[in-house]
């Protein structure tokens, strides 16, 4: 199996590069909720929630770059949600797709240093390939998990703008102090991110990433598409969220090459037995959707 799509001492941005290259740059979310689980017929317990990862890993097996499991649904039914999750990443990593724990942490000091190594460690419990992280304790307190990350040649992905209306208010205030003062709050966490990913040429990614909801305009929170530079965008709110895949070049211009266009209530509907043809239909539009010219909006 390629070590550059599916771990070794190849950093996380070359290796998402070439799992987008190889399949397509689809997201598969993992989000076995208790609703949906019931509307499948499963139980929230490890034998259901095992169930449920192998038909999302299977469906996005040679189509998706990467799987999402979201880490809260597996969470709730305690140590054996954990047996299971381990068992879907395990799944996820033998079929060659690269792992995001949608985690959202973020901590100070060596508390954010072990959530990292919980997650990123590549000998650890775990040993997803990125993670997701919240730097609304400042961007200084995820130094620890950035290196973390590069020790294990792992990616982050950092909270910037993100679609729950809550989040607006915040994440568009205007800096007062500090080298990005004038800037929004989100712009200032893109601006960061940029900086953390040096050297990066044009033919490939960081390994710092970004999540931008896709159903944002982000010029309503003074991020502009030249600052996003080579940061992957992990962009959530294809499908059911209300997004569409189509529009990637008008929302994304010239980054849309390095979007995960993420989804999961959508590839849902249809039961177990239509998830294979729905994730194949996602990758196909991503692809057509790539093909066109164009710029932003």
């Amino acid at each position: 199996m390629d070590t550059a799509l599916t771990g070794g001492p190849t950093p996380f941005g070359v290796r998402l590069a070439a799992a987008i290259g190889s399949r397509s740059a689809l997201c598969v979310g993992i989000d076995p909720h208790v609703a949906t689980l019931a509307a499948w017929g499963l139980g929230r317990d490890e034998a259901g929630l095992t169930a449920f990862g192998r038909v999302l890993v299977d469906a996005a097996a040679g189509r998706a770059a990467v799987v999402k499991p979201q880490v809260a649904f597996f969470e709730a039914a305690g140590v054996a949600g954990y047996r299971a999750l381990d068992a879907t990443i395990r799944r996820a990593r033998d079929a060659g797709l690269l792992v995001v724990a949608d985690v959202k942490r973020g901590d100070i000091g060596t508390t954010g240093d072990d959530y990292a190594t919980a997650w990123l460690d590549r000998d650890g419990p775990f040993a997803a390939d990125a993670m997701t992280v919240s730097p609304y304790l400042g961007y200084g307190s995820l130094r620890g998990t950035l290196d973390v990350a590069r020790a294990n040649d792992a990616g982050v992905f950092v909270l910037a703008a993100t679609s729950n209306p809550e989040a607006r208010v915040l994440q568009t205030a205007v800096l007062a102090e500090g080298p990005r003062a004038g800037r929004t709050v989100a712009a200032g966490i893109v601006l960061d991110v940029a900086d953390d990913n040096p050297g990066v040429d044009a033919t490939t990614i960081g390994d710092v990433g970004l999540v931008l909801g896709a159903t944002l305009d982000l010029t309503d929170f003074g991020i502009t598409e030249d600052e996003i530079g080579s940061s992957p965008v992990l962009a959530p709110g294809f499908g059911a969220q209300g997004a569409r895949i189509e529009d990637l070049r008008a929302l994304y211009g010239s980054r849309a090459e390095q979007v995960l266009v993420s989804e999961s209530r959508g590839l849902l509907g249809d039961g177990p037995d239509g998830v294979a043809a729905l994730v194949a239909d996602r990758a196909d539009r991503i692809r057509a959707a790539l093909a066109t010219t164009g710029s932003a909006a």
